[in-house]
């Protein structure tokens, strides 16, 4: 990063921090992620809150990646199931 593309939260939050320092910078992320407001109870906000939920399981490691994984399979395995009554109940009506 030039000095000039560096995060506002060094001259706020973090003084005395190197702003070229990579952990420094990803401190600055994880801050800059936590504080993140936006719309709550829209589709806005719902599509953001996945959004948010595949940046942390990409950088997730170990369990923490399994664990998502298998929440995501689960979720696929639910709209799959529902997909499919849906569909059962519709040519069962109409047939």
């Amino acid at each position: 990063m030039a000095p000039s593309d560096h995060s506002p939260r060094f001259d706020d939050e973090l003084v005395g921090l190197d702003p070229d320092d990579p952990e420094a910078q990803a401190f600055a992320a994880h801050l800059n992620r936590m504080q993140r407001q936006g719309p709550t109870f829209t589709v806005e906000g719902y599509l953001d809150g996945v959004r948010n939920f595949a940046e942390s399981a990409n950088r997730a490691h170990g369990g923490r990646r399994w664990a998502a994984v298998v929440l995501v399979g689960l979720l696929l395995l639910v709209a799959a199931h529902a997909v499919y009554d849906a569909l059962a109940f519709v040519l069962g009506t109409w047939l």
